[in-house]
């Protein structure tokens, strides 16, 4: 027999992780957390392919391996240092841009 209560499904991501975490401000700092590590990744690997240049290439030009620059374009990755990225952009003949965007209000505690 069905349900009477019948939920109606989503692919929502926004949607599926707030069910799945709840309200939890951890979570959601995690969330937002593993987010930043995907576009950094993301952004590195975006760079670089429009520069055509090689995993190998883009290495020797900040001076370093190939195995880091593919550690940094993995989206688990949580190691992303501000003087890495200073040396990719230039590299890539570009400049780091940082921001601080509204958030949430803290709560008190």
């Amino acid at each position: 027999m069905r349900s009477q209560k019948t939920q109606k499904r989503t692919s929502d991501a926004l949607a599926l992780v707030e069910a799945l975490t709840g309200k939890s401000q951890e979570m959601a700092d995690l969330v937002e957390q593993e987010q930043a590590n995907l576009d950094i990744a993301r952004k590195i690997c975006e760079l670089r392919t429009k520069a055509k240049l090689s995993q190998e290439e883009l290495a020797r030009k900040v001076g370093t391996t190939q195995s880091v620059i593919s550690r940094l374009e993995d989206a688990d990755y949580d190691g992303h240092s501000l003087q890495m990225l200073r040396r990719i952009a230039a590299a890539l003949e570009k400049r780091v841009e940082i921001r601080f965007l509204p958030g949430p209000k803290l709560q008190p505690a």
